[in-house]
């Protein structure tokens, strides 16, 4: 099974195809250019590099969330669109089960973590085991303290993975909890990954490209418009 992965939910854009498991092709841009400019030539340069076409694919898969809001828009818009005009069905996999997938060789307890700012984090904490994970958490938005003692008393060794990773293992090295960051080739979204979780999907969760959704655990922070407004209103009048 041929599969194309979108994975947009932080800074860094990367499209990848793989096919049983064997990566084919990827790509990864992380040179700040907002991901609208970037994700689609980046697709579209991928298929004509390795001679495909998304029609050839059988399913294509987006780290649908956690993570940035306009970041997972932008990447289940395209995979929405992708999949439409080649008449495939869809996945979107956790951001956080992907990011756990990128180091499933380390034996130990894996915590993928993005930064949700205020001191919190994206987070899931899985255990790893001969190249097999096994989720231990929901995908949930925690904060470092409250990961930091669940976490106390863990005989196993902890690796940290996510564009959070930096944060919270400071955070749990200073707090008494021993950890280290996965390396940097691996410590960050992959596309790869995201069709590696794809895979481990039963064909009974794949979704038409109408009914793929973003998955967010928090409501986004930007104020309606409307609220905007209202308030410039209120100030005029005061």
């Amino acid at each position: 099974m041929k599969i194309f992965a979108l994975e947009t939910s932080a800074r860094a854009v990367s499209v990848a195809v793989t096919e049983n498991g064997v990566v084919l092709a990827s790509a990864c841009q992380n040179n700040g250019l907002t991901h609208s400019r970037t994700l689609m030539p980046l697709a579209e340069n991928l298929l004509c590099g390795i001679g495909l076409a998304a029609r050839d694919m059988d399913l294509f898969a987006v780290a649908a969330g956690p993570g940035s809001f306009t970041g997972i828009r932008i990447g289940v818009a395209a995979a929405k669109g992708l999949a439409f005009g080649a008449e495939r069905p869809t996945v979107g996999v956790s951001t956080l089960a992907a990011l756990a997938r990128n180091v499933a060789f380390a034996d130990g307890l894996i915590v993928a973590a993005m930064d949700a700012r205020r001191q919190q984090v994206y987070e899931a904490s899985f255990r790893a085991g001969n190249g097999t994970l096994s989720r231990l958490t929901p995908d949930r938005a925690v904060s470092l303290a409250e990961l930091s003692e669940e976490l106390r008393g863990e005989t196993s060794p902890i690796l940290v993975v996510g564009d959070g990773a930096a944060l919270c293992a400071e955070y749990l090295d200073a707090h008494g909890v021993r950890c280290r960051m996965a390396p940097p080739h691996l410590v960050m979204q992959s596309a790869v990954s995201v069709a590696l979780e794809a895979e481990t999907v039963p064909e009974s969760e794949y979704v038409s490209a109408r009914d793929l959704r973003p998955v967010y655990l928090r409501p986004p922070q930007a104020v309606p418009l409307r609220e905007r407004l209202r308030g410039i209103e209120g100030n005029g009048r005061n």
